[in-house]
């Protein structure tokens, strides 16, 4: 503290009352500048690399290279963050893989979305840390600030401002993952008797979806998902993979599991669903039995703080006070 004191006079001193903050600017922006440049820089385009590979580059003419890359990024449209990828993309394909199915869970499903989700955290980590710079600013030409102080108010905020997108996407991933394990034993009973009146298996996922929509909409995106994958072409075992990877509950990565070895051993897909939707409703009881185990022993500490005190107060008090008065009048 001694330090920080000594070297906030001495700004002061040298520059004036807004010493301080103008150093505290000065060095900001120098690492912004300095920085910037290095993290915009974009990666090599997959394109280029493949017709290096294949000895193409040199036949194909720079005209048709435009256009075919321009054909190859027809879905991505004209994002304006693009030019912003390198920097505002994990490098790691790792990385890339885990943050896109983190946002997939949270029911973010665009394919910028991973760009888009950091694009945001930095424009409101920025955003904050301009705002805690002004309050400093203001701060400190209305009143004296220490260092401490006006660190904290200008690095506080910019936290905030940065974790604040990746807090909203986590209450997501727990509030869609709850939802989709909360409706799974309804729409595996549902499915059920689709499939026992006949349907098959593709057909019953469409009319479960449909019938989901009003009280699981999460879970009922993830069926419609499935059907649209399936009319696709796509084959039936990874599409199930996918909707257990997507989804994030045990559960439902089990019954996929249970589904795939029904179609590759040719047993009874409506005697599967039985057994499996029989144990889902014994298990949603279970975790039901398990929340309300839970209440008396979280409701130990309210009824501590806000039982106790006054009841004591009113058996303890009166004693209290005669003891008080019995004092007082030996005292005299």
């Amino acid at each position: 503290m001694e330090f920080f004191s000594s070297l906030n006079q001495t700004l002061i001193d040298a520059l004036g009352p807004m010493g301080p903050v103008i150093v505290l600017a000065g060095v900001g922006i120098t690492l912004i500048v300095a920085t910037l440049p290095m993290m915009l820089k974009r990666r090599p385009d997959p394109l280029d690399r493949l017709r290096a590979s294949a000895g193409l580059a040199q036949v194909e003419p720079r005209s048709q290279r435009g256009e075919s890359k321009k054909k190859l990024r027809v879905a991505a449209g004209s994002d304006k963050l693009d030019k912003y990828a390198g920097f505002l993309e994990p490098q790691n394909e790792e990385e890339m893989t885990a943050s896109r199915m983190h946002l997939t869970r949270a029911g973010y499903r665009g394919r910028n979305a991973v760009r888009t989700f950091h694009a945001i955290q930095f424009a409101l980590g920025l955003a904050m840390l301009v705002l805690g710079v002004a309050y400093t600013v203001i701060a400190s030409a209305t009143g004296e600030i220490s260092p401490m102080q006006m660190i904290m108010a200008v690095l506080l905020p910019a936290c905030v401002g940065y974790y604040l997108p990746k807090y909203w996407v986590d209450s997501r991933v727990k509030k869609r993952t709850a939802e989709i394990q909360n409706g799974f034993p309804d729409s595996l009973d549902m499915l059920l008797v689709c499939v026992e009146a006949g349907q098959s298996l593709d057909q019953g996922i469409i009319r479960v979806s449909k019938e989901l929509r009003g009280g699981y909409p999460a879970l009922a995106e993830e069926y419609e998902t499935v059907s649209h994958e399936i009319k696709a072409g796509k084959e039936k075992s990874s599409v199930l993979r996918a909707f257990g990877d997507r989804s994030g509950v045990q559960d439902v990565a089990s019954f996929v599991t249970v589904m795939i070895q029904s179609q590759q051993f040719g047993t009874s897909i409506a005697e599967a669903l039985r057994v499996y939707a029989s144990e889902m409703r014994d298990k949603r009881v279970m975790r039901a039995e398990e929340a309300a185990n839970k209440i008396p022993t979280k409701m130990t500490l309210g009824t501590m703080m806000f039982t106790v005190p006054p009841l004591l107060i009113i058996l303890v008090g009166p004693s209290v006070h005669d003891m008080i008065e019995t004092f007082k009048s030996i005292g005299q």
